[in-house]
């Protein structure tokens, strides 16, 4: 699953970059999650909310309008999501990414409903990954290639440390992404929060099981 999410983001990037510029932001437009429309919908009664419209805070978690933006997500999508898919399997990776990145993207046009830029990204989405995999596996350390000198040391560094530096990374999409840094920076901090929430909600169930 960790592999499909990956080829569907680059395979996005890839057409967004060979289009017009037109329909790249046509793209942008129509997949995107538009704050300022989807609020005016979820201000309706509930029967209002049958609107294809919703669906874009899917959608816009594949559509990445610059490639160090998409670099930066996969990057950390592939080495947090393939040890989440191991535990949680194909199904509960998807769900985490799917409904975190969503529900990421639902708190950013709740909280500034007048945004008319389009979000667009998995950010939010593979912040649900990073939160989840801390939750998970909190003390567990990650082997990675430090460049030393002329030659590359492999190290086993703390996931804490490497999620630091990941959120540090995440500030600077925000200022080269295509939103402004407050909205990318709120929904990178729902959507790691969601992610985080559902690991200690699994690590509960499985604790009251055991027991």
């Amino acid at each position: 699953m960790t592999l499909t999410i990956f080829l569907f983001c680059t395979g996005a990037k890839i057409l967004h970059s060979v289009i017009l510029p037109l329909a790249q932001n046509a793209m942008l437009q129509l997949g995107g999650a538009l704050p300022s429309q989807l609020a005016l919908i979820l201000n309706q009664p509930l029967a209002g909310w049958a609107d294809y419209q919703l669906l874009t805070l899917l959608s816009a978690l594949f559509i990445h309008a610059n490639w160090l933006h998409l670099l930066g997500n996969m990057v950390y999508l592939w080495v947090f999501g393939l040890p989440l898919e191991r535990r949680l399997g194909g199904a509960g990776m998807l769900f985490v990414f799917m409904f975190g990145g969503a529900m990421a993207n639902l708190f950013v046009v709740l909280r500034l409903p007048e945004l008319t830029s389009p979000i667009v990204g998995a950010s939010g989405a593979v912040s649900a990954v990073v939160g989840a995999y801390l939750g998970l596996f909190p003390s567990r350390r990650i082997g990675m290639l430090l460049p030393l000198g002329l030659y590359l040391q492999f190290v086993r560094v703390s996931a804490v440390l490497v999620i630091g530096s990941w959120f540090t990374l995440q500030l600077v999409y925000s200022v080269l992404g295509p939103i402004t840094g407050i909205v990318a920076w709120w929904t990178h901090i729902a959507g790691f929060a969601l992610g985080l929430i559902f690991a200690l909600l699994v690590r509960a169930t499985a604790q009251i099981k055991l027991g």
